[in-house]
């Protein structure tokens, strides 16, 4: 059964979590694909994934790329899923109908854009109609995660 995790950010924007998700889904061995929906940021994050810290990167790669299988973190405004992942991060409320084919669905929304929180609620209802078990997730102080509901 999918888990569909709804990030709220509260504290920090997607540049700052997006890196720190996908850093923790990369060393646990998991492949993911991060989802958006428009391709300058699909652009933006790739770019992001490369320099986000002067000591780290996160290999993933884009059509553009090549080699689709052989990616950890594959980025797309689609939905394809080239790498076999087992996790989807959507991000800027890309579609996600294809949910259930992921162990895990992670959903990061800007607590701030009124539209977003809106879509999300209404997605929460749409995972709950799908049989999904739901986790809401809300960022602390210091832009750590804290488990605030689930279903």
């Amino acid at each position: 059964m999918t888990e569909y995790g709804f990030y709220h950010l509260t504290r920090s924007g997607l540049d700052q979590a997006l890196p720190r998700l996908l850093e923790k889904a990369h060393q646990s061995g998991a492949r993911v694909v991060v989802r958006c929906t428009e391709p300058e940021r699909l652009d933006q994050l790739d770019r992001l994934l490369w320099t986000y810290r002067n000591d780290a990167f996160l290999p993933h790669g884009t059509a553009a790329d090549g080699h689709a299988s052989r990616q950890p973190i594959w980025l797309t405004i689609g939905t394809d899923r080239p790498n076999e992942a087992s996790i989807l991060v959507v991000v800027d409320g890309a579609a996600a109908d294809d949910a259930g084919q992921f162990a895990r669905v992670l959903e990061l929304f800007d607590g701030r854009d009124q539209d977003a929180v809106a879509a999300a609620r209404e997605r929460w209802r749409w995972a709950e109609g799908q049989g999904m078990t739901r986790v809401y997730w809300q960022q602390n102080e210091r832009g750590g995660w804290q488990r605030a509901a689930s279903s």
